[in-house]
């Protein structure tokens, strides 16, 4: 069975729009900490150390993301990228 040049782009497309999906999950989570630390919902120590973490989290996706779209554009096969530790990936230029 071959796989059409329609169905790989609809699997890159699903797995990219997933890893964005997750993107912006992480991103209203660190809002949602941003807005209970503001109402005193949650320490300032609390909102730093569940920051570090979504940060390492969204640094890893968005490593992934770039990958895929490196691999494809050059060819290459994007379900080969994975996802790298985040003392590798966080700190990275934007």
């Amino acid at each position: 069975m071959t796989v059409t040049a329609r169905e790989e782009r609809r699997s890159i497309q699903v797995d990219e729009h997933q890893i964005l999906s997750q993107i912006t999950t992480l991103v209203d989570q660190e809002h949602e900490l941003r807005t209970k630390l503001r109402d005193g919902e949650l320490s300032a120590n609390e909102e730093r150390d569940r920051l570090a973490q979504l940060e390492g989290a969204l640094d890893q996706c968005w490593d992934l993301l770039r990958q895929r779209r490196a691999k494809r554009e050059f060819g290459q096969n994007p379900e080969d990228a994975q996802a790298r530790p985040v003392d590798e990936v966080e700190h990275y230029l934007q």
